[in-house]
């Protein structure tokens, strides 16, 4: 598993790129978000953020300009019927910022704009996504209170948590508990600590 790739941009399109790291050239998908990002900054310490992609016949490397695009991103392709594809069209079209509020606003219309999206799919997005995110402390109230890496453990202690069968209001209240003392505690000493407290 990938978190990021940090190297050389040795080739930019608006929906790919090339980044040499170590000496391999790395082929990566992006969104036109990240596209207009990297189109601002130099081409040498490029850093992407990486969400790997796995199918039976081959292996997909998505890349996001930061953090916030990529939980977009997996929030997106974790809606039945979206795919990573789908998730980056709609990246391309709108900021996170832009769906969240679509999202919270339940807009059908605005994600419905996006193309290949109907609106059974739109939908299907604000149900499903609507409960999962929370208002946090970005511009539009996007959900990564704490910082990206803090965003990423909580996520994922979070998810991990509800999975062992705790309740996800029990479950936010510990880790909120325990991330304001120890705002840079681990993944592992996070859940950890959480299963005392629950």
């Amino acid at each position: 598993m990938y978190d990021y790739i940090r190297g050389a941009l040795t080739e930019l399109n608006p929906t790919d790129v090339t980044l040499e790291a170590g000496g391999i050239g790395y082929h990566i998908l992006i969104s036109l978000t990240t596209y207009s990002n990297l189109q601002k900054g130099g081409r040498e310490g490029v850093k992407l953020y990486i969400h790997q992609h796995l199918r039976e016949d081959e292996e997909l490397l998505f890349g996001f300009f930061n953090t916030d695009e990529r939980i977009m991103f997996r929030h997106l392709i974790s809606v039945s019927g979206i795919g990573p594809g789908t998730a980056r069209m709609m990246l391309s079209s709108m900021t996170p910022d832009e769906i969240f509020n679509a999202i919270v606003t339940q807009d059908v219309n605005r994600i419905k704009s996006v193309k290949g999206i109907g609106l059974k799919t739109a939908q299907r997005v604000i149900l499903e996504l609507r409960d999962k995110i929370s208002k946090g402390t970005s511009s539009a109230g996007f959900p990564f209170e704490g910082g990206a890496t803090t965003s990423a453990v909580r996520q994922e202690a979070a998810t991990a948590l509800v999975l062992l069968g705790f309740t996800k209001p029990n479950v936010e209240k510990a880790l909120d508990k325990l991330l304001k003392e120890n705002p840079s505690i681990t993944l592992e000493e996070l859940i950890k600590q959480a299963l005392k407290l629950l």
